[in-house]
């Protein structure tokens, strides 16, 4: 009698047991599955707000780029005023304490970004062709008309842009029509290196007083006009051709120079090659 009072307390027990754990599988399996549904809950509300913010971001886009000036309307905007332009990169100058300066252009003409602020990560980025949107300040320097203290954005898609080069050669002796195209990727053919106050083809820094590495200031005649050129080292410096070609230049050589028309106190263009005839 004790021994099946044993096994019936002992069968008890168990079967208690068997329902503890087929309850806490239970609670387990619901709670699994109260988990799942949270986490999906939650992976879906995310994505809506992803999705969400995408689409305002891709209309804040769409809007800002519609409110975007045409060359015409930048050229006409007072000095000192906002602008925003909707541009593509054609060169960039070195990266440096988060800034970083662009030649740009559209269709209709070229811009120059002066000290743009921009991260090390989105510079890598601003490769030729690239468009984005900047807004800062129209400003002038020395005669150089420029934008300053510019933000950018990205413009996401599969527009690019580079400009080819127009040739200039005609205007060498027309400042006034050079300037017309002011910052825009030129060609001059069939220039002559004309001697430096020193002597020599060419100057590190623009009174000689530079190393290698500094700026290379040459200068270039048609027979009646005559311009100083600049190799600026923050876009191509001593280790690019056309550093290393300006430096082998010798007095009297026949050239001809693509470039960046710059302007400092007139006619001072970056030049990005020179081919030596």
């Amino acid at each position: 009698m004790k021994t099946f009072k044993k096994f019936v307390t002992v069968a008890v027990a168990s079967a208690m047991a068997l329902s503890v754990f087929a309850c806490s599988n239970e609670t387990a399996e619901t709670e699994a599955e109260a988990a799942e549904e949270t986490e999906a809950s939650e992976t879906e509300a995310a994505e809506e707000t992803e999705a969400s913010e995408t689409e305002v971001a891709e209309e804040t886009e769409a809007v800002a780029i519609n409110e975007a000036m045409s060359y015409a309307d930048y050229i006409a905007a007072d000095l000192d005023t906002e602008v925003t332009v909707d541009v593509y990169v054609q060169a960039t100058q070195s990266w440096w304490d988060n800034t970083i300066t662009v030649y740009a252009a559209d269709e209709d003409g070229a811009y120059f970004i002066y000290g743009m602020a921009c991260s090390e990560e989105d510079a890598a980025n601003l490769t030729a062709g690239t468009e984005i949107l900047v807004t800062g300040y129209k400003t002038e320097w020395s005669g150089e008309v420029e934008i300053a203290d510019a933000t950018f954005v990205f413009v996401d898609g599969n527009a690019n842009y580079v400009a080819e080069a127009v040739d200039l050669t005609a205007d060498f002796d027309d400042e006034a029509a050079l300037e017309a195209h002011q910052n825009e990727f030129f060609t001059m053919t069939d220039l002559t290196v004309e001697a430096a106050d020193d002597g020599s083809a060419f100057l590190y820094s623009w009174d000689g007083s530079g190393s290698q590495g500094d700026d290379l200031y040459f200068k270039v005649t048609n027979g009646t006009t005559t311009y100083t050129f600049t190799v600026e080292s923050y876009l191509t410096g001593a280790d690019t051709e056309v550093y290393q070609a300006v430096e082998a230049l010798n007095v009297g050589d026949t050239i001809d120079v693509e470039g960046f028309l710059y302007w400092y106190e007139g006619v001072n263009p970056h030049i990005t090659s020179v081919t030596v005839k």
